[in-house]
Formats: C-alpha cells, sequence, structure tokens
C-alpha cells in the first residue's frame, strides 16, 4: 500500500492516525513538527502526507510546500483551522478536512 507522513505536534493524535493507516495496510510514518516532516520529506520518499495547520510555532504551510516542492507529494490538511490553511496555502493543499477526522474518512481518502 501507500507510505504516508502524517504530522501533528500533538503526540497522541499523530500515533493515532498512523495506528488507523497502518491497519488499513499502510506504511505510516510520525511527524511531531514542521521540521521533522521537512526533514523526512528530504530524506525519504512519501505517496502522501497527511498533515496538521497550526504544528506549534510552526505552520502546516511549510510542509505543504516541502511536500509539493518534491515530486509533487499529495497533501491532505486535517485541521481546525481549515479555514485560514485554505487562504494561505500557496501551493494549496490537495484536501481540507476538519478535526477531528473520521477513523473511516481518512482511509478512504489515502486509499
Amino acid at each position: 500500500m501507500a507510505r504516508i507522513l502524517c504530522v501533528d505536534d500533538e503526540p497522541n493524535v499523530v500515533n493515532l492516525k498512523c495506528a488507523i493507516l497502518e491497519q488499513a495496510g499502510h506504511t505510516a510514518t510520525p511527524a511531531t513538527s514542521a521540521r521533522q516532516a521537512i526533514e523526512l520529506l528530504a530524506s525519504q520518499e512519501f505517496d502522501a502526507v497527511v498533515t496538521d495547520w497550526r504544528l506549534g510555532s510552526s505552520s502546516g504551510h511549510s510542509v505543504v510546500l516541502a511536500a509539493k516542492h518534491r515530486a509533487s507529494t499529495p497533501v491532505v490538511v486535517v485541521s481546525g483551522y481549515v479555514g485560514q490553511a485554505c487562504q494561505a496555502a500557496k501551493p494549496p493543499a490537495d484536501l481540507y478536512r476538519e478535526k477531528p477526522a473520521n477513523p473511516e474518512e481518512l482511509v478512504a481518502i489515502v486509499n
């Protein structure tokens, strides 16, 4: 299946997203900061990225930029700040969903 980078500054949330995606047969790699996500994107290949928009003092914008810069990796923003993310992201993410994400919907989106 797919290799997914999951990004959220809340460790419990990112671990839950990874567990949901792994149970569906994907390989999920967690990142708890924009910096960590960008480093992972620079060193590994991912089929998609699922990221929060607010990542502590950083934003998901830098993650979207890094993913789109490297082979136009599809990006899904799952956040409580979807309106802000939609307006600010250039290039835009491929899909925006309100937090919390329904586990079945998250798997369907990645599939």
